[in-house]
């Protein structure tokens, strides 16, 4: 085969492998919504809030790290401008020097700090955490009530955290769903509750019916 023909190939195999692992990636359905570039359309953040939580929690685990090093075990998970922050610290100080870090990262308009003073979490606890966030989210994905990709799931030591703007009628149905999930041993709400009216705003129009033409 000649070296034109054989790098046309290989370039054709590439992009084709790419083409399908992209195209396994999208057909996962959360609360009827497709993700993917619907994901944008069916997160209730702005999209410049989207980027600007994006930043926040690559910015605040850059710091951390610069100033803490190895010897914590701190999460950040930003929602809407709202900084969670989760893990494990040596000490008060170490705790309060975390929340300051976070909350002097730019755009960050509120710090909920929820970091434990213990010795790090291993990695069979964390292995588990993540399990159980993946079994709720699983059972918000199932409940035919409620928009999965509104919610922020975080599980730190069972203690699972849920972040989102929702409707108080979605927030107890959610908390509901996390309670009742295996290796959930308490629930912590961080929502940003609006009014039915406010989602009902959100939600997609449905898309006017046609008129079929009489034959």
């Amino acid at each position: 085969m000649k070296p034109t023909i054989q790098r046309f190939v290989t370039l054709l195999t590439v992009t084709i492998g790419l083409g399908s692992a992209l195209t396994a990636c999208v057909p996962v359905i959360m609360g009827g919504a497709m993700l993917g570039t619907a994901l944008v359309a069916t997160d209730r953040r702005t999209s410049g809030a989207q980027l600007e939580d994006e930043g926040i929690e690559l910015r605040s685990a850059n710091r951390i790290q610069a100033n803490l090093g190895d010897r914590v075990h701190v999460n950040v998970t930003s929602y809407n401008r709202r900084a969670l922050i989760t893990g494990e610290v040596p000490s008060a100080q170490d705790k309060q020097l975390v929340e300051q870090i976070v909350s002097k990262v730019d755009n960050v308009q509120s710090v909920v700090n929820e970091l434990a003073v213990l010795g790090n979490s291993t990695l069979t606890q964390r292995s588990s955490d993540s399990l159980t966030t993946g079994k709720v989210k699983a059972g918000m994905v199932d409940a035919k009530d409620l928009y999965a990709n509104a919610f922020k799931v975080v599980t730190e030591r069972g203690v699972t955290y849920l972040m989102g703007r929702v409707t108080q009628r979605e927030a107890d149905r959610a908390t509901e769903i996390t309670r009742s999930t295996g290796g959930v041993q308490k629930v912590v709400k961080v929502f940003e509750i609006i009014s039915e009216e406010e989602l009902r705003s959100m939600l997609p129009k449905p898309a006017p019916e046609q008129t079929k033409s009489k034959p």
